[in-house]
């Protein structure tokens, strides 16, 4: 049979420390949950046990108490790397913020100003990215600061004279 999982001895310090994270009780609900588990291990729960008190899985028990074993304190505080991951490099992102403050001119263009379309098939056509969307560039765009100017087309009102 298997050795039964348990929480390496805690210190004086350790016990107070996570009676402080359960009894603060404001913070992260992960943290506190995953301090629970680890206190009432020290207090020689079984896992079963704690699983139900948690409203978890053994599974999860098992891996938050040999976590703490291993890593201590740094094991009960979430670290949260979901999503995507960037699509684009620093350098991309500076060379596009770039190109957006530019006027189109510059790039030899005939109009006047940038639009999300424009500069986005733009930087597509000079190989700048493989593929981003007008929404995309806001964001990107909102992100390092950049605003796209608007021009104010207006007329003068003919006077008769």
């Amino acid at each position: 049979m298997a050795e039964r999982v348990r929480v390496r001895p805690l210190t004086e310090e350790e016990g107070r420390q996570l009676l402080r994270i359960i009894r603060r009780g404001s913070g992260s609900v992960v943290t506190w949950r995953r301090a629970q588990m680890v206190l009432l291990s020290a207090q020689d729960m079984d896992v079963s046990r704690i699983a139900e008190v948690a409203f978890t899985s053994e599974d999860r028990v098992r891996d938050v108490i040999h976590a703490f074993n291993v890593q201590g304190f740094d094991a009960l505080y979430p670290r949260y790397r979901g999503g995507r991951p960037p699509t684009f490099t620093p350098q991309q992102r500076a060379r596009i913020a770039e190109i957006a403050r530019s006027e189109p001119a510059e790039h030899q263009l005939p109009f006047a100003t940038w639009s999300l379309t424009k500069l986005a098939d733009f930087l597509v056509a000079e190989g700048e990215v493989d593929d981003i969307s007008p929404e995309g560039l806001r964001g990107l765009l909102r992100a390092e600061g950049v605003a796209l100017a608007r021009r104010k087309a207006w007329q003068a009102a003919r006077r008769d004279a």
